[in-house]
């Protein structure tokens, strides 16, 4: 499977925005520029005719230019191992890659192989999620990440005392790195990571808390499985979607006998945690 690298030279204020239309393209990864943007999709869900609509959106608002060039494996990786920086979340979550010094000032030292930008906490929504899971109750639960990513979310949990996790992902990249991701982080040996959806759960497997970070029609339409997940009084934490979905996604929710205890946003992206009505 190869990736397609969508180098876009604009000016830097339109970043934000463009990596929110991109997102919604099904781009996976952004990577900020002196001269722009660097934007990472599959190539099989590339579109020319989609970039020539965008930068006609932005031509009468700012000097924009696209071009485009494929990837294989081995370059995609290498390109994330030249760019990547640690992220954080306060002063509480550090996300580093193998290559990058520990920083004791952090409570939680998060060890990953970057191999994609979304997933690692570069994305709002990422960074959005981590942040909320800081004030969630973990310890002893049974945990599930959907749309694992690189296992970022999945691993966060452990360290905040999750006692089982199970994630998965349609991806087979992201369940070769989130594997990799939690054996370098030490997660027990039992934790499960497959290629799959959320059809593929056994549905006597209940959890105490479900991490949802995908996107707004995914959503909508597997809210109703992740309930029957979740344990009474369990959580739900999803994100992935803007802040214009929100409300969708909060009837949704409480269809489904989730209630709402609060959400927050970030450069357009929103999150909201929801728990299970006992």
């Amino acid at each position: 499977m190869n990736y397609i690298e969508l180098d876009l030279k604009v000016d830097p204020e339109f970043s934000e925005i463009l990596m929110a239309e991109l997102g919604e393209a099904g781009y996976e990864s952004f990577v900020e520029t002196d001269e722009g943007l660097l934007a990472y999709i599959q190539e099989e869900d590339f579109r020319e005719e989609a970039i020539a609509d965008l930068t006609a959106k932005y031509l009468d608002l700012t000097t924009i230019a696209a071009t485009w060039k494929s990837l294989e494996r081995r370059n995609w990786n290498e390109e994330w191992e030249k760019s990547y920086e640690p992220i954080e979340v306060g002063d509480q979550v550090r996300v580093r890659a193998t290559f990058h010094e520990p920083d004791p000032s952090f409570t939680y030292d998060l060890l990953i192989q970057p191999k994609m930008s979304f997933g690692t906490g570069h994305h709002e929504t990422t960074w959005l999620v981590m942040n909320e899971q800081l004030n969630l109750p973990h310890e002893r639960l049974s945990i599930m990440d959907v749309g694992c990513g690189t296992g970022i979310l999945a691993i966060l949990a452990y360290k905040l005392g999750a006692a089982h996790l199970l994630g998965f992902d349609i991806d087979e990249w992201a369940v070769e790195n989130t594997r990799e991701n939690f054996a370098m982080n030490d997660l027990p040996a039992d934790s499960e990571v497959f290629q799959g959806t959320i059809q593929d759960v056994p549905e006597a497997k209940i959890f105490g808390g479900v991490l949802a970070n995908i996107n707004r029609n995914i959503l909508l339409a597997e809210i109703p499985t992740y309930v029957q997940h979740l344990e009474p009084g369990g959580w739900l934490v999803t994100s992935g979607f803007y802040e214009t979905d929100q409300a969708d996604i909060e009837k949704c929710a409480a269809e489904n006998g989730l209630k709402k205890l609060r959400s927050n946003t970030r450069n357009q992206w929103a999150t909201v945690v929801f728990e299970k009505i006992k």
